[in-house]
């Protein structure tokens, strides 16, 4: 029988209509396996709402925007134009996490992976044609020495690093079943798709597709087992890692720009109900500069 994948052809989400006004409209998901692009089509991207990053050259791109484009509220917004770097993005995406609108992103920073090519003229025609890559957060769940719970949420990685001059100790477990016993590393981290070309890829991780339903669970700097790459798991996991001897090897938990310091274990999963939408130019959509980067190096 094909009945999940019937139901999964039935099925449609709310999202919140584009257009001026603040009703709802039914959209068909996007194909299995898959995050976007897609083509936004209908909205006139009238009310932009720009932010900038805090850099000079932020600053003043976002001036001379506003000027020529006008600015209004988030609340209020089709789309929202973000010039900066791809840490202000990486910002941007945190503080309009329930805002479901669209995000466009201006590199006035260094990299700019998540960005795109800093242009003035015709903005409005580019969020038209842009594409939209979606991508989900990771919640993290720290516990740490006292006792106390913290939650946060994490757009490219979840990571645990050493305190201290000493090597920590970890274990691993996937859906309630331990997978590794003890990891003596420098630390591990647990990324998304998006997040897979970012620190993961420094510390020799894997580039996952953007499209691909798995998350990259990668060491830092792994002791024992010597030659323990890490796991590449399907996104419906649940991975909990504890930390073993804590006191005499202490570590940190880290969601995004989060840090929690002296925990004992940290849970990860993804957030799939959350969608969060990077705008792209087309052919620059976040897919394609995922899978370009697997041959630039």
């Amino acid at each position: 029988m094909q009945t999940s994948s019937c139901i999964r052809n039935m099925e449609y989400s709310l999202v919140r209509s584009l257009e001026h006004g603040t009703g709802l409209r039914l959209r068909p998901p996007a194909p299995t396996g898959e995050q976007g692009p897609w083509k936004i089509r209908g909205p006139k991207f009238a009310r932009i709402a720009f932010v900038a990053s805090d850099s000079a050259d932020a600053v003043a791109a976002h001036q001379r925007l506003v000027r020529q484009y006008g600015n209004v509220n988030p609340q209020h917004a089709d789309a929202i134009v973000a010039p900066g770097g791809d840490g202000f993005m990486l910002q941007t995406l945190h503080r309009h996490l329930s805002d479901h609108l669209p995000i466009y992103g201006m590199n006035r920073g260094s990299v700019g992976f998540l960005m795109n090519e800093y242009q003035e003229e015709d903005l409005i025609g580019r969020l038209q044609r842009a594409e939209v890559s979606a991508i989900h957060p990771l919640r993290m769940v720290a516990q740490d020495e006292c006792g106390a719970s913290h939650e946060a949420l994490a757009i490219n990685e979840v990571s645990l690093f050493r305190q201290s001059y000493q090597a920590g100790k970890l274990r691993i477990i996937v859906d309630g079943k331990t997978r590794l016993d003890e990891l003596v590393c420098d630390g591990a981290l647990v990324a998304t798709p998006a997040g897979s070309t970012a620190y993961n890829l420094s510390v020799h991780g894997p580039i996952l597709p953007i499209s691909a339903p798995l998350l990259a669970l990668t060491p830092v700097s792994a002791f024992r087992p010597r030659r323990w790459c890490g796991a590449v798991l399907p996104n419906s996991v649940r991975i909990k890692i504890e930390v073993l001897e804590g006191t005499k090897r202490p570590m940190s938990a880290v969601a995004n720009h989060r840090e929690f310091r002296n925990v004992l274990a940290v849970s990860i999963s993804e957030v799939c109900e959350i969608d969060l939408r990077l705008m792209f130019d087309p052919g620059r959509a976040l897919g394609e500069r995922i899978l370009s980067e697997q041959f630039s190096y």
